[in-house]
């Protein structure tokens, strides 16, 4: 089974929750960005590493607006189940931007990256610009999506498409080029769900759209 949960920021105390729990060897969760496990690579983080190496489950995300892309990058790029990741261990998997994943037959499109509201604060020595996405990812995105016939199953990004802003009571700061593409998945791609972690809360916006932060729900219903 696939299950979803919003962002983790580095608390490995978000995996003793009860519905973590029950995964399994045949299971994967996935992240919607900000893992943030790779940040200082400080002893204490290695060892947290070590502990989610250790779960049965395979452990997918993301990337958000807080990771440290220096660290992150240090993994070979390499394909898993149909599009680009880095495997970094077994069971931990970052997926790349744009990338379409078959996943127990479901086809998964991933995009991470975001702006970060936080910039003006972090700039001078824990912001990365890679955080923000770039042209090129979306070019390989709509090429992913073009030889997908624009149809897949899920959607799984950091940030939301910015035209919910007023269902979820957030501003958008700053307008990127990966806003207007999102816009344009929404009007052109065929999709089930699109889910979400940058806002920080659990909100279903009908019919398609789900803002995740502690809940851990299953990508689809099991029939």
């Amino acid at each position: 089974m696939i299950y979803v949960t919003g962002d983790t920021h580095g608390d490995i105390d978000r995996f003793k929750d009860s519905q973590m729990k029950k995964l399994g060897r045949d299971d994967t969760l996935i992240i919607c960005g900000d893992f943030g496990f790779f940040w200082d690579g400080s002893k204490k983080e290695q060892q947290m590493l070590k502990k989610l190496a250790a779960k049965p489950y395979t452990i997918a995300f993301v990337d958000g607006c807080h990771e440290n892309f220096d660290m992150l990058e240090k993994f070979p790029e390499s394909e898993w189940k149909g599009g680009m990741a880095r495997v970094i261990e077994p069971n931990i998997v970052h997926l790349m931007r744009g990338q379409v994943f078959t996943i127990e037959g479901k086809k998964i499109f991933t995009f991470g990256g975001g702006h970060s509201q936080d910039i003006d604060f972090r700039k001078e020595g824990d912001w990365w610009e890679r955080e923000q996405p770039n042209h090129e990812e979306i070019m390989e995105a709509v090429r992913n999506l073009n030889a997908n016939d624009g149809k897949v199953d899920y959607i799984i990004t950091h940030e939301p498409p910015a035209s919910l802003k007023e269902c979820l009571g957030v501003d958008v700061f700053e307008r990127l080029e990966v806003h207007a593409f999102f816009e344009e998945i929404i009007r052109t791609c065929q999709f089930e769900k699109w889910f979400f972690g940058k806002c920080h809360i659990d909100k279903h916006i009908p019919i398609k759209f789900y803002a995740l932060f502690n809940n851990v729900t299953p990508l689809y219903s099991k029939k």
